[in-house]
């Protein structure tokens, strides 16, 4: 199989390369936010009421979590309940991202990702793929951009919805998730050894996913 990885800062764009790199390449695409906000669902379902290192070593036992795709679309099912209609709800995000920095349950995920790339063409994007996920994956690419610019690329997304953050308040948030991204004990960010950082500041989306498929065709006979 062949196993493309994606890593870089939050608003780089690499979600939405690596969508147009699979589409290019007929490859799948394993979301990993989309699990944690799965197992974030089944834990909001379960009997715990706190998060805690204890709660969640008992609810991760004999979980059984399935990863299955219709019409492109990635579906998470976690004990034979489907959570994909309800990954996005706020309130999921926010326990994802409670719930996400225990490393017992990181172990789980990152088992989940290594089984699903040793079945599939597939590319993986996230912030520690090639540097713990897939550490030999055929190609790595650690995409950024300009504060600014990413910051730029969230506000003009979301200017016009209701309640939406100032650009001054986007351009904070994201700089405190960096650092966090940054600095975190567990799998910090940070390229691999051997990664291809793109910087995507002055590039448009189809000039990122040419450059990255050049490459990829280069290093892999596809």
């Amino acid at each position: 199989m062949i196993n493309i990885a994606i890593d870089g800062h939050v608003g780089s764009g690499k979600s939405t390369l690596a969508r147009g790199l699979a589409e290019k390449l007929n490859f799948k695409v394993f979301d990993t936010g989309a699990i944690y906000r799965g197992l974030a669902c089944a834990f909001k379902n379960s009997h715990y009421n706190a998060v805690n290192e204890e709660n969640i070593k008992d609810f991760l036992k004999d979980l059984d979590v399935k990863i299955f795709f219709e019409d492109k679309l990635q579906h998470v099912v976690v004990c034979n309940m489907d959570y994909t209609p309800y990954l996005r709800l706020e309130e999921i995000s926010m326990l994802s991202s409670q719930i996400s920095p225990y490393k017992i349950l990181r172990d789980k995920v990152v088992m989940l990702q290594r089984s699903f790339a040793k079945e599939n063409n597939c590319i993986m994007e996230g912030r520690d793929i090639a540097t713990v996920v897939l550490p030999n994956a055929d190609v790595k690419f650690f995409i950024t951009a300009s504060e600014t610019v990413r910051a730029n690329r969230r506000y003009e997304q979301i200017k016009d919805k209701p309640n939406s953050p100032s650009y001054d308040e986007i351009l904070k948030d994201l700089r405190e998730r960096d650092y966090k991204d940054e600095h975190r004990d567990i799998a910090p960010l940070k390229p691999a050894s051997d990664s291809i950082i793109i910087d995507t500041s002055n590039m448009n989306l189809n000039e990122t996913i040419d450059y990255c498929l050049k490459i990829i065709k280069e290093k892999v006979k596809i």
